[in-house]
């Protein structure tokens, strides 16, 4: 058997209110000039004045240039917002495109070069350095989990394409899970961020990585995100399943040390090419990518259905996944959603270059994610 490493370091609050204790934290640490990063949209909203409410006796400066799929450019511009500030702190406010800024943030503030010299797959990659100023993360979506992770996904500003920044010195020092933040979502963005939980719950578990640890925790937050996607969608005040879900999205997250699959693969061209958000974009994927896959690892979508509470196997399971989004609200193919047949052969150029196809259980070509793309229209 080939050595292994697992590593599970993240610091965790989790419970309603546990925002009211990001001041404290970081006064205890002597941090007092946090650059609170999130989004346009989210700037706006009352949800933030009550949060920038409870870190009084804090210098915070707010940097909201996050917006869609982000790109290097947001991430420099923040980074220019943490040096004007004089910042010794980062706070992370917001779903995954402001955590996944927020992370990298602090990095490209106190480091020479552009951001995506840290990338992989630049050919002169610099490694992420192993000291960052202080970071903490809030999520507000229940969706990729990002607070949890030690990686950003950045796009490219000309071409749009996702790059990866990757380094356990990304990793939130303190993560503070507040379910109470996820209650006013709209019921579309609850949906579309509860299937990316979902989808990166199941990918992991189908990686054929070894890691049974990752695989345990995938296979219990998809059971939990089975119970609690439909509800939090259609009682949105209710605690207990925005909890569940704000839970199984870090699951997610972390199980996905194990790496994703083919269904990611083809989200993030559709996050490239057609700008599509991230969790749609796996919602419309994955029932057409994961039918296909089934012949490889059977046993694994028994196990996947069983926990889901669906009788009748793994076929059954595909099945349910296509009526659970229609119940949530996510109808029509690609071509409701905006995408056009022409586009499908640079789709599927850009889905074969993703790596997380590398560990789909079935190896993918060309071909197979056109016709992935074809059949999803």
């Amino acid at each position: 058997m080939a050595a292994a490493g697992f590593s599970f370091p993240t610091a965790i609050r989790f419970g309603a209110g546990v925002r009211r204790e990001v001041a404290g934290h970081l006064r205890e640490r002597g941090l007092a000039r946090p650059l609170l990063v999130t989004d346009g949209a989210l700037a706006a909203l009352p949800l933030l004045a009550e949060f920038r409410s409870h870190l009084q006796g804090l210098a915070v400066s707010v940097y909201a240039g996050v917006s869609g799929n982000p790109t290097a450019q947001q991430v420099m511009d923040g980074a220019s917002a943490f040096r004007a500030h004089g910042a010794d702190c980062v706070i992370g406010f917001g779903g995954g495109a402001a955590l996944d800024v927020a992370k990298v943030v602090g990095l490209a503030a106190t480091h020479e070069g552009p951001i995506l010299q840290y990338a992989w797959g630049h050919p002169s990659a610099r490694p992420v350095p192993g000291e960052l100023p202080w970071f903490v993360a809030l999520p507000t979506t229940a969706g990729t989990g990002s607070e949890v992770g030690r990686s950003a996904v950045i796009s490219e500003d000309d071409t749009h394409l996702k790059r990866v920044v990757f380094g356990a010195a990304l990793l939130a020092r303190q993560v503070f899970a507040d379910p109470e933040l996820t209650l006013d979502l709209p019921a579309s963005v609850t949906a579309a961020t509860g299937m990316d939980a979902l989808t990166h719950n199941v990918e992991s578990y189908l990686s054929p990585a070894y890691h049974p640890l990752c695989d345990g925790i995938a296979l219990e937050g998809t059971r939990i995100a089975a119970r609690a996607l439909e509800r939090a969608v259609r009682e949105p005040h209710d605690l207990e399943a925005r909890g569940d879900m704000l839970m199984a999205a870090m699951m997610g997250a972390i199980a996905f040390q194990k790496d994703l699959g083919a269904v990611h693969a083809c989200a993030h061209a559709l996050g490239a090419v057609c700008n599509l958000h991230h969790g749609l974009a796996n919602a419309l994927m994955i029932d057409t990518v994961l039918d296909w896959n089934r012949a490889a690892v059977p046993a694994k979508f028994d196990e996947l259905a069983h926990v889901s509470g669906v009788a009748g196997g793994g076929a059954a399971f595909v099945d349910w996944l296509r009526a659970l989004k229609d119940r949530i609200g996510i109808r029509g193919g690609l071509a409701a959603h905006g995408v056009q047949v022409e586009q499908v052969p640079r789709l599927a150029d850009v889905a074969s270059a993703d790596i997380c196809h590398r560990t789909n259980p079935r190896p993918c070509t060309p071909a197979d994610f056109r016709r992935f793309f074809e059949e999803a229209m």
